[in-house]
């Protein structure tokens, strides 16, 4: 079985939330996108300033997508304004990665669902978004980036991989709470 298809239930559970439909609507304000990509901002950026320590982008073309979000962020709320309190699924998460920072393989289940994530369902939502989507956006031929990460993995990242798509999940669900 190969680590999609172990991760498929979770992967499905994130794409039903409300959010998402909101994401994916071409009506997402402006300013709530800015506070989603904050958040992503924050966890990505721990996420590969780890994985860099640990050597698992080694080998890899350059995919680190924090300096995108943090463009897409600032172009959409302002440069000098006080960014938002990042959500409590992110400060978790944050923790969670600290407590996984000297363990490569538990790096690269995080780095396969964030990243992979942004080069297969990033392409349809770059689309619907506010703002230049520069977070979507990857230097060189996307088949390749894909093809780069996936000899990276094996079935045993299967587990954490789940629960990086389940702080997905959480977070989607905290944005969706401030629209209602």
């Amino acid at each position: 079985m190969s680590l999609k298809e172990l991760t498929y239930e979770h992967h499905r559970n994130a794409e039903r939330q409300k959010f998402v439909k909101v994401l994916m609507s071409g009506n997402i304000p402006p300013k709530q996108y800015a506070e989603f990509l904050y958040n992503q901002y924050v966890a990505y950026n721990i996420l590969e300033v780890c994985a860099m320590a640990q050597g698992v982008l080694n080998g890899l073309p350059d995919i680190r997508r924090a300096p995108k979000l943090l463009e897409d962020f600032q172009e959409l709320w302002g440069k000098d304004a006080e960014p938002p309190k990042p959500k409590p699924s992110i400060q978790k998460y944050v923790d969670h990665i600290m407590s996984i920072k000297e363990d490569p393989e538990k790096l690269m289940a995080h780095i396969y669902t964030r990243h992979m994530g942004d080069l297969s369902g990033g392409q349809m939502i770059k689309k619907k978004i506010p703002g230049a989507g520069k977070l979507y956006m990857f230097e060189g031929d996307t088949d390749s980036l894909k093809t780069a990460i996936r000899s990276k993995l094996n079935d045993n990242m299967a587990d954490e991989a789940k629960v990086c798509f389940e702080y997905a999940t959480e977070l989607f669900k905290e944005m969706h709470n401030e629209t209602e």
